[in-house]
């Protein structure tokens, strides 16, 4: 059945290639954004489609509009973004979840939070199950992401009892591909950017830490599916790829794929920055019959392909 979708964070990264699988699916899509991290770049193509629109809005303010669907992706995910503004993060995802939860409530519909393998915090247990409660620090610099997607749960599933709500949570884990910003500070881009540069790989700490990456197609699979299955399952599931590598793997692997002669400079590691990160994806293996597909070598040659035309553009 053709819907009507909204998309928060619609020009984000994450979220504008959802936006174009709704759209292929057959719905009508708004994206909202306030461009803080999106970019209306990311949805330039979309524009001219009649099933369409963009919106320029900050969900920590309330929005009226008519819709059957809601995808909840609004935040800056990356921590350089994030920690730009933290009290505005925190607003983002507590009062974003608050706004968003109400328009589902007054239009009857369904709605998925985006959250995040963030609220696992560095963890005590691995790979991380859904029944893990985590280990955040609540007044650290990443604090205002971790706990405010936290937050965002908790407001999820107390409209969800309170008030009946139709509610989805996923945890997002580490997501790449095209689409990402020069600047977007996480790994892979980050990596991937100097290489192509022919600059030094920097690595934050020994390298021995790991994450597990995911390309983005698989993950907006995960997304729709997870929107797509039977009302009485709301999560919070897992979404990412549990094949795990050390930050020195990948950053040998994207030297290697750029064919450069980039070496790895080595700083101190950031504050609570999660040793290991690894998501058990049997839940969302055995409900939504959903697992990663693309190898990472697959997807880290698409990306550096469209970080390619990036640079080459200036």
């Amino acid at each position: 059945m053709n819907m009507r979708v909204l998309v928060t964070g619609g020009a984000g990264f994450i979220g504008s290639h959802l936006c174009r699988r709704l759209l292929a699916d057959g719905h009508e899509v708004l994206s909202v954004d306030n461009y803080f991290t999106g970019s209306r770049q990311n949805i330039q193509d979309l524009l001219a489609n009649p099933r369409f629109e963009a919106m320029r809005h900050d969900v920590t303010f309330p929005l009226y509009v008519e819709v059957d669907r809601i995808f909840n992706f609004a935040c800056p995910a990356s921590p350089i973004h994030y920690q730009r503004d933290p009290v505005q993060t925190t607003k983002t995802s507590v009062h974003g979840a608050i706004n968003m939860l109400g328009l589902a409530k007054r239009t009857g519909a369904r709605i998925l939070q985006a959250s995040t393998s963030e609220v696992y915090g560095d963890p005590e247990c691995h790979p991380q199950t859904e029944s893990y409660w985590g280990r955040v620090n609540p007044i650290g610099i990443r604090s205002c992401y971790d706990e405010g997607k936290r937050c965002a749960e908790t407001l999820f599933f107390d409209y969800y009892r309170q008030h009946a709500l139709d509610i989805k949570v996923v945890r997002i884990f580490n997501t790449y591909g095209p689409g990402m910003q020069l600047q977007d500070g996480r790994v892979v881009s980050n990596f991937i950017v100097q290489a192509l540069r022919g600059e030094d790989i920097t690595i934050y700490g020994d390298g021995a830490q790991t994450r597990s990456f995911c390309f983005v197609s698989d993950l907006v699979d995960g997304v729709v599916a997870m929107m797509d299955s039977p009302a009485d399952f709301t999560g919070p599931v897992n979404l990412g790829n549990p094949v795990e590598y050390s930050i020195a793997e990948i950053a040998e692997t994207i030297i290697s794929l750029c064919g450069s002669a980039s070496r790895l400079s080595y700083m101190p590691l950031p504050e609570d920055d999660p040793r290991q990160r690894q998501p058990d994806i049997s839940l969302a293996r055995e409900r939504l019959n959903w697992q990663p597909s693309v190898a990472l070598e697959e997807g880290l040659q698409e990306t550096i392909r469209y970080f390619q035309q990036v640079l080459a553009r200036g």
